[in-house]
């Protein structure tokens, strides 16, 4: 398996795809209809029965013979004989004969021999006598068995996300349990002495954890189960410890801090230790040059090692980590990208793609990109409200406002 050199930044698309070639489709599993939310389906759903499965009235009214209304007008009223009433899910008993009606509610099976459905606003009714004073059209307010999906009909194909309108769906076509793909089992180490709990106090030096919080999230919201989470000071022994605890359970391995070249970075010489294959080491990209990626053996897990500054962390994770759930998942979801206009000067880096957190706006002239703020990678607010990263090729000196850019769309924004 190739890897990167250690002088060598991998460029951000190479690198994407080193991550994405190594995410294999998980298994399949049956999933009670009710707790499928959010699932992806394993097997194509084809419909076993048309829907709707028989002939309904689409409102309340009175089931006929368009026939028997053909010569009906204001000055020539037709009166018909109510024999029976089919209410939803009470059939009527018997079928419409010649000069005959019968009432029907909204979603009723049509009788045999009844065409149409004449509105009840259009009608007179005294007793069981109805009184119609104008033609209906055969189909009139009739909907047909199959209107909605053919028997046979393939309805959800493999690999769709289950949605409320999924799920209603699936329910109307009797689809219980679902066969859904697996959730990635995803852990997540983050690594430093200086972290501590959100509730916890403060010692010279620390500060409070945020990554945890991102990255857990993060991964729930792509799809993935987070089975494992852990906080781990810069100890070699104990690094080592916290990652073969944290790969035994998982598909997908994410750590934040530790993974550079210091001398209390230990998650790299930890990793080579329990035998993960380096694959990737450093990025030609900003924030998230000592990005690290590996792979523990023969369909092992995926290991993902992100810088501990909180933006590095959540901008690396979302533009790997989270296209490589969606692939487990069996997701045909690529990445998208789209052009938009700058309205801030942003720098360039000589060397490396920059991400740059942006808010969108949709102009005359076209979509505009705007900056959050301070792009520092430690600076967590610049994600707040961002709903992309613009992305600045490598040059030397800033590019202005006005420029055109590709940028890519956080995918949990809009979720």
């Amino acid at each position: 398996m190739a890897a990167t050199g250690t002088d060598r930044l991998t460029p951000f698309e190479e690198a994407r795809e080193l991550v994405l070639g190594r995410a294999r489709r998980l298994d399949a599993e049956a999933v009670p209809l009710r707790e499928a939310l959010g699932r992806v389906t394993a097997a194509d759903v084809r419909a076993s029965a048309p829907v709707p499965g028989f002939d309904n009235s689409a409102m309340d009214g009175f089931a006929v013979r368009a026939a028997d209304l053909a010569g009906a007008g204001s000055a020539t009223p037709v009166t018909l004989a109510i024999v029976d009433e089919s209410r939803a899910g009470h059939p009527a008993t018997r079928p419409v004969g010649p000069g005959e009606a019968i009432a029907i509610s909204t979603g009723a099976v049509l009788p045999a021999g009844a065409d149409a459905v004449v509105m009840v606003e259009k009608t007179e009714r005294a007793g069981d006598a109805l009184t119609v004073a104008g033609p209906v059209a055969a189909g009139t307010a009739v909907r047909h068995a199959g209107d909605d999906v053919a028997a046979g009909e393939l309805v959800l194909p493999t690999g769709t996300p289950i949605g409320p309108a999924e799920l209603g769906v699936l329910a109307e076509l009797g689809v219980e349990p679902v066969l859904c793909r697996r959730r990635p089992r995803l852990a997540v180490v983050v690594s430093g002495d200086e972290l501590v709990g959100p509730n916890e106090p403060l010692a010279p030096g620390q500060i409070r954890d945020a990554n945890a919080h991102t990255l857990r999230a993060l991964a729930e919201r792509a799809g993935a189960e987070v089975v494992a989470e852990a906080r781990v000071g810069d100890d070699p022994d104990a690094t080592r410890e916290a990652l073969a605890a944290a790969l035994a359970d998982a598909d997908l391995l994410v750590i934040s801090g530790g993974i550079s070249v210091g001398a209390h970075d230990h998650v790299k010489g930890a990793l080579a230790r329990l035998g993960v294959e380096q694959v990737l080491w450093r990025m030609a990209f900003k924030p998230g040059k000592p990005t690290w990626f590996g792979v523990g053996g023969d369909d092992g897990p995926l290991v993902l090692g992100l810088p501990g500054n909180p933006v590095s962390a959540m901008v690396c994770f979302t533009l790997l980590a989270w296209p490589a759930i969606r692939a487990m998942l069996g997701i045909d979801d690529p990445p998208q990208r789209t052009v938009a206009i700058l309205d801030d000067e942003c720098e360039r880096e000589p060397n490396r793609l920059h991400a740059v957190r942006c808010r969108l706006t949709l102009r005359p002239d076209g979509l505009h990109a705007h900056s959050t703020g301070g792009q520092a990678s430690h600076v967590l607010t610049s994600m707040l409200g961002a709903e992309a990263l613009a992305l600045i090729p490598p040059g030397d000196g800033p590019l202005a406002p006005g420029a055109e850019v590709e940028i890519e769309p956080l995918p949990y924004a809009s979720a």
